[in-house]
């Protein structure tokens, strides 16, 4: 539980830190605002590509020895971003840490839900994802302060002793091994179209309203069709199809995880832009104000985790989902003008709604599959996490191409700015909306 709960803590952290960090990356680095929003979907979709390959990998080879790699990875990389000159090679590490992110998302989970009992497992999972909003909670606060204090770099070098930490726990205290499909295959040609397509339609994405955007969109689907036929006459599927064609509460708990995180993961990036560029307020204070989300959530989570043990975790997730909706409300009619105690209103009612989804939605995940597919459902839980979020980025990237362009955010773009955020929230709440049917509709678990 310790370690899973640090390694699930690590990376929620570093994310919404460099959230909060992003216009002073823009400022100082000199990025242009549709370059900035790379810098975190150059992370989020890295992470996408790499999390169902090594989730198959670790439940072949080993959960523990992937999450140790995968510590490692994201620990030296974080090394590296803290000291990175240039917009290239700040984005380039990015990538290299979205790949350590991908080893640990897709085996920590794994081996906590392998380690608990059916009747235990919500209330382990909920203190699993308390840690994450913990996470998410401390980024901005702690992000916001150390911007403030010491400069963006020391964001990235802030989770190198934790990074340390988690790997020293797992080879010295962590005893024994899972890896209940060792013997199969790794499939790496399915793994190769996977993260191909996902590239084509992420960056295809960021290149409309263009004709290239449009093409690469295009064979991306083509490349969904292509991997779905791969994978059904492959022996051993990189991403095992059955799990979703023979099974109802998985196929509609992910699809319900999908549409969560692509409407609401990109509502810190941009309250952090607005609280900064539109309402002046400096990087700490910003950091104060958006904990208030993550902050409710992590409260919040355990008791869904609980309660989910006890209710169908699709009527929970559901109820969640709608408080999501109220809380989206409060920012599609956002303007230079609005209080802070609205502001802060909606992030609560966020956060209670995205506590009462998640626990009990991965709840229903990792309870409707066998023991040996633990790894590949956490890792395709988290790639539809992921994809989600990389998805809300790139319609951030979209709304800013299309509305500001490819310039920095300065006060002559402010009308431009508030009018792509009102958009987007606009877009997102639509999409919240969906996310209830898709959670209503898996069925019963038990």
């Amino acid at each position: 539980m310790l370690t899973a709960t640090l390694s699930s803590f690590l990376i929620p952290f570093m994310a919404s830190s460099v959230n909060i960090a992003l216009p002073s990356i823009g400022r100082e680095l000199k990025i242009n605002a549709v370059l900035l929003s790379w810098v975190a979907t150059s992370y989020l979709l890295s992470t996408a590509v790499f999390l169902v390959p090594f989730g198959k990998i670790a439940d072949i080879y080993g959960r523990k020895k992937i999450l140790v790699y995968g510590t490692g990875v994201y620990t030296v990389s974080s090394l590296l971003l803290a000291v990175s000159p240039s917009a290239l090679l700040l984005i380039s590490f990015r990538i290299v840490q979205g790949i350590g992110a991908a080893m640990i998302f897709g085996t920590a989970m794994a081996i906590l839900t392998s380690v608990y009992p059916l009747a235990e497992r919500g209330k382990a999972l909920g203190i699993n994802v308390t840690a994450t909003y913990l996470g998410y909670s401390l980024g901005p606060f702690l992000g916001g302060f150390l911007t403030y204090h010491l400069g963006w770099r020391s964001i990235f070098l802030a989770s190198v002793p934790l990074g340390i930490l988690i790997v020293s726990l797992i080879l010295f205290k962590l005893k024994g091994e899972w890896a209940e499909a060792a013997g199969e295959k790794v499939d790496l040609t399915g793994a190769m179209i996977y993260g191909l397509t996902l590239i084509a339609i992420i960056y295809g994405f960021s290149l409309l309203p263009g004709i290239r955007g449009a093409w690469l969109i295009f064979m991306g689907f083509v490349g969904i069709v292509a991997f779905v036929k791969w994978e059904m006459r492959v022996e051993s599927p990189v991403l095992s199809l059955t799990l979703f064609r023979n099974n109802r509460p998985f196929t509609f708990s992910n699809l319900a995880a999908l549409i969560n995180y692509s409407a609401t993961f990109a509502v810190a990036f941009l309250l952090s832009l607005y609280l900064q560029y539109i309402k002046g307020i400096n990087a700490k204070d910003a950091g104060f104000i958006l904990v208030s989300q993550p902050f409710v959530q992590a409260i919040v989570s355990p008791f869904a985790g609980r309660l989910s043990d006890r209710i169908e975790p699709r009527i929970v997730s559901s109820i969640g989902m709608a408080v999501t909706v109220v809380g989206m409300l409060f920012f599609v009619f956002i303007n230079e003008k609005t209080t802070l105690a609205v502001i802060i209103i909606g992030l609560v009612l966020l956060g209670i709604g995205l506590a009462l989804f998640s626990s009990p939605n991965i709840n229903a995940v990792m309870s409707s599959v066998e023991k040996k597919f633990y790894g590949l459902a956490s890792a395709t839980l988290g790639t539809m996490r992921m994809i989600g979020q990389t998805f809300s980025m790139a319609t951030m990237t979209l709304i800013f191409a299309i509305t500001i362009g490819r310039v920095q955010i300065t006060p002559e773009y402010y009308p431009l700015f508030m009018k792509g955020v009102r958009v987007a929230f606009l877009i997102f709440i639509i999409l919240s909306f969906g996310a209830i049917f898709a959670s209503l509709a898996r069925g019963k678990l038990r």
